[in-house]
């Protein structure tokens, strides 16, 4: 028998709470004690009425008796669990079916708690009060992620919209990307840049981790690479034509005293070059990023491994710089190393062997055709397993 008289207790939190049970005395009972605690109360006579008043009106929990008429409440429960506006909404069985097994069955099908008849006003008010603070909780949790995930989208917007829109138009090359970003807002970033009307510098980076930090990371250093004179890839100068291009291994020299890995708690790997788009002349510096790929037309790779290590040791060590000529039907490939470090669900990599050979059997195609079947084949590899980072490809043909 369940007593009447409660004082208010301390830390109520105040809910809508669904009573079904046929029997009118203990639906009262129930009734009249929860509401003194300042909960609003809805009460259902059997299974149907349970439901329709749950999808009507969305009640913070419902203690549910299992034994009535029609339809049962093991019935109801599952039939709320498996509705998306309901399946949230936990439940608490109220039963005079004390077997073990009809404990484990109800809460296997979704229910948060079960307490037997005659139960105690004490234990169901505790209980109540639980799962109302979780309840609550839980709403909070939600509500915040879902402020989390739109602030996540906007950032990755930001960062989307650094991505080149149009590539510079120069007669001599073809240029081709593809960048497809993980779950989360991650580092990688890339540009081509027009230097003068003989030059454009180009670069891919990725900054260690993911997340808003590094996705700071990336805009700061794109904003670096902007090309009004007196930035990093051009210099003013007094004499005509009154500014000079940066040679790569300085812009890396640069960017390595501007972020120092102990004032941003990142590091990054980057390559940036400087083409002559009339004559093929590339010279590049490369700081630990995976080397680009230079594929010749006759098939044969050539990887640019000049450089140096990470940005972010402060100037301490210094970068190498290469030199090359690209030749008619060259393509180069700058990547990040979402593409080679992509898992399968085996656990093995996509693999810079696998890349390499696959540009080789592809060199007669053009840049678009190899970059798609690129990702054709990383996502028949990975057996379509979410990316763990973000993947991204550039791709140039010199025509000259």
């Amino acid at each position: 028998m369940i007593e009447v008289c409660l004082d208010q207790g301390e830390g109520t939190m105040p809910g809508t709470i669904l009573i079904v049970d046929d029997s009118m005395v203990n639906r009262k009972l129930l009734s009249k004690t929860l509401a003194g605690l300042g909960h609003e109360i809805i009460e259902a006579r059997d299974g149907k009425e349970a439901l329709e008043r749950s999808f009507e009106l969305l009640p913070d929990l419902i203690l549910l008796d299992i034994i009535m008429p029609e339809i049962e409440g093991f019935e109801v429960c599952s039939a709320l669990k498996a509705d998306e506006r309901t399946a949230d909404i936990p439940i608490i069985f109220l039963s005079a079916r004390s077997e073990v097994k009809d404990k484990i069955k109800g809460l296997e099908i979704g229910a948060v708690d079960y307490i037997t008849k005659p139960f105690d006003r004490g234990e169901v008010l505790a209980r109540v009060q639980n799962q109302l603070k979780i309840r609550a909780l839980t709403k909070d949790l939600m509500e915040k992620q879902a402020r989390l995930d739109e602030d996540l989208k906007a950032a990755a917007g930001i960062q989307g919209s650094l991505l080149p829109r149009k590539l510079p138009d120069v007669e001599n090359l073809e240029m081709v990307w593809k960048f497809t970003p993980c779950e989360m807002i991650g580092g990688d970033i890339f540009n081509v840049l027009r230097l003068d009307e003989s030059h454009l510098g180009f670069y891919i980076l990725d900054v260690s981790g993911h997340g808003v930090p590094s996705a700071m990371v990336t805009v700061s250093v794109s904003q670096m690479f902007q090309t009004h004179s007196g930035s990093l890839v051009k210099r003013q100068k007094g004499n005509p034509p009154f500014y000079e291009i940066v040679q790569p291994r300085h812009v890396l020299q640069q960017l390595d005293r501007e972020y120092p890995l102990d004032r941003f708690d990142k590091y990054f790997t980057i390559v940036y070059a400087v083409l002559n788009v009339h004559t093929g002349h590339l010279s590049y510096s490369n700081a630990a990023h995976p080397c680009p790929v230079l594929l010749h037309a006759d098939g044969t790779l050539e990887l640019l491994d000049k450089g140096g290590t990470i940005i972010g040791l402060d100037g301490a060590v210094p970068f190498e710089e290469g030199e090359l000529d690209l030749h008619r039907g060259d393509k180069l490939f700058l990547y990040t190393d979402g593409l080679t470090e992509y898992q399968n669900d085996e656990g093995g990599f996509f693999g810079q062997d696998r890349f390499h050979d696959l540009l080789a059997s592809l060199r007669d195609r053009s840049l678009s055709v190899i970059l798609d079947r690129v990702y054709e084949a990383m996502t028949q590899f990975g057996n379509r397993v979410k990316l763990q980072d973000d993947v991204s490809i550039l791709g140039i043909e010199f025509k000259g």
